[in-house]
């Protein structure tokens, strides 16, 4: 018995290492899926190692300096407080990436633990989370966000929880409509029968298998949540002012002036939040052709 239970683990071994295998290699041949990775990858690590890469402080200000076009002592150029541009836009990807991928983690897990109780529990419980969920889309997400901001208070801390509370619901769909599917395969009903706790059932057995569409949905989360920071912060409402974000530095570009005169106080920070966003969204799809059966 020991020699087969050891020849069956070594066959399980060797099918989920080709399996692996086989998903790497649709991956990497997904050019567009390769291409959003690098972006990420790239954008993040300049952000991380933003010191090396600039040598201005992102809060200097310098008004012998101010509104200087791109130039070889300020490649991105500098704004109306002589700030450099090139050093906001690194420092600034810190905060932005920060807020969206904690945000989106937050409400991804949120959603995990909910859409878990109400698939496999069911019945009233079930009613009442789904009923939850439509309150919460009601509004519309902009909305939403823009009230909670005004209850909490700006701040990064506060940013990231509002991300967490209007972030849950479609993971909190996708988990519970998996949910209802798999609570009634046998493995689960061999679980009941031999005792094993609900919690153990729902997190150990279950989960487990659907966190394939909830990665997805993460990153399209991040990607979703990169634009409302820009936007809140734009409009004012998002991270206080005094901390650089792509938002703060389009802030600038709500002046007439500035859009007509100096197009690289909202062109670069434009164009960063875009090409972020878009690899973001071309890194999830590559994501969900990978992991998604469905996509198989």
């Amino acid at each position: 018995m020991s020699a087969q239970a050891s020849t069956l683990q070594q066959a399980n071994k060797q099918q989920a290492s080709s399996l692996l295998r086989k998903n790497i290699r649709k991956f990497v041949n997904n050019r567009l899926a390769m291409i959003g990775l690098v972006f990420v990858v790239l954008i993040v690590l300049s952000s991380i190692f933003a010191p090396l890469l600039t040598s201005y402080d992102p809060s200097q200000i310098s008004l012998g300096e101010k509104n200087l076009s791109p130039c070889a002592a300020h490649i991105l150029g500098t704004d109306n407080l002589g700030r450099d541009v090139f050093s906001r836009v690194l420092y600034g990807g810190r905060i932005s990436v920060l807020v969206s991928v904690l945000g989106a983690l937050m409400g991804s897990f949120v959603g995990m633990v909910l859409g878990s109780i109400a698939g496999y529990f069911g019945g009233k419980v079930d009613m009442l989370l789904v009923r939850l969920s439509e309150i919460f889309q009601t509004f519309p997400e902009m909305i939403l966000i823009m009230i909670l901001v005004a209850i909490l208070g700006q701040g990064v801390g506060n940013l990231i929880l509002v991300f967490s509370v209007t972030g849950w619901m479609t993971t909190f769909r996708m988990v519970r409509n998996e949910f209802l599917a798999l609570r009634e395969e046998t493995y689960v009903q061999v679980c009941e029968a031999f005792g094993m706790s609900k919690a153990a059932i729902m997190f150990k057995q279950i989960l487990p298998n659907v966190l394939s569409p909830v990665i997805v949905s993460t990153t399209v989360n991040v990607a979703g949540f990169i634009l409302s920071e820009a936007g809140l912060s734009f409009l004012g409402v998002g991270v206080p002012s005094s901390v650089p974000t792509w938002g703060n530095i389009l802030n600038a570009a709500k002046s007439v002036e500035v859009v007509s005169n100096y197009w690289w106080l909202w062109a670069v920070p434009g164009a960063v939040i875009s090409i972020f966003v878009l690899a973001i969204n071309f890194f999830g799809d590559g994501l969900r052709d990978v992991l998604d059966p469905k996509q198989q």
